[in-house]
């Protein structure tokens, strides 16, 4: 587990999954279909608790000002601070090693209560799972 610290407040649009698990490639789907795919820009995915079910929203940075409201997107911000991590290489051989890795992270007593799971695809092979901590 490493420590990551996020030093900007980063602003994303997002698509909320039907449901979690099953729905989760399709968020993903429908914000690519929203936008060219470009390196310049972070991809995520945000759940947490809500209730008796997960909320999942497949996220990707806002370029400029607005732009989640041009695609009628919901915006969402990523708060700055330190997180703790586990990078997963190649996590579409074993898609359940992402729930794995937050399984672990999460049972740690340090973590923000009020926080999130965040997926940063670094690439397409590779993701950080983060969890944020207390303040």
């Amino acid at each position: 587990m490493d420590k990551f610290n996020l030093e900007k407040d980063i602003n994303v649009f997002c698509v909320t999954a039907i449901s979690f698990p099953d729905g989760v490639m399709d968020a993903h789907n429908k914000l690519h279909s929203l936008i060219k795919p470009s390196k310049e820009r972070r991809y995520f995915g945000i759940s947490r608790p809500d209730k008796d079910t997960i909320v999942y929203k497949a996220a990707a940075e806002e370029m400029e000002e607005g732009e989640a409201d041009k695609l009628s997107c919901e915006r969402f911000v990523i708060k700055k601070g330190e997180f703790i991590c586990l990078t997963i290489k190649d996590f579409m051989e074993d898609v359940q090693s992402i729930e794995n890795a937050f399984r672990k992270l999460i049972s740690r007593d340090d973590i923000d209560p009020n926080g999130y799971c965040l997926e940063w695809y670094l690439n397409e092979k590779d993701v950080r799972c983060m969890v944020g901590l207390k303040s």
